[in-house]
């Protein structure tokens, strides 16, 4: 029965895709680190760079409201969010790595366009460092699949 499904197998050839890439400038060096692993797995999966647009915003829960404005454009077909939400001995760190986890969501279900988040969420700066340059080659791959898969069930 099984053989008969249709089944969309992944995609990560990025010719011709549009990206946009939204990062917060909080936690900047970790935020760069992001960046460079995006950066270097779009070219590796054929995204030409006059394809990709770069925004900055100041800090993780500013990420939404940017997201759902390139998505609005439609001038995308995927999009991806860098920063990095570091523990403090405050409260703020849930308020903040939950609000934003939730804004990039709703973004994404109520636009149709796919973001890929990649926001880390860690205890300490050096989680995240060891982190930062996969998650954004993660990202990257995870953008171009989806968007791949977005043209291909329309």
């Amino acid at each position: 029965m099984m053989d008969k499904w249709t089944e969309f197998e992944p995609c990560l050839l990025g010719t011709n895709l549009r990206i946009g890439v939204v990062m917060a400038r909080f936690n900047s060096d970790i935020g760069e680190g992001l960046l460079s692993g995006t950066r270097t797995e779009l070219a590796r999966l054929g995204v030409s760079p006059s394809d990709v647009t770069l925004c900055t915003v100041p800090g993780a829960l500013e990420i939404p409201l940017a997201l759902q404005t390139m998505a609005q454009s439609r001038r995308f077909d995927a999009l991806i969010a860098l920063g990095a939400v570091i523990r403090g001995e405050t409260y703020h760190f849930e308020i903040v790595s939950n609000e934003s986890a939730r804004g990039i969501t709703d973004v994404q279900l109520t636009t149709g366009v796919p973001i890929a988040n990649a926001v880390l969420t860690t205890e300490n700066d050096d989680q995240a460092l060891v982190r930062m340059v996969q998650k954004g080659g993660e990202a990257a791959q995870a953008a171009v699949e989806m968007a791949n898969l977005m043209k291909v069930l329309k």
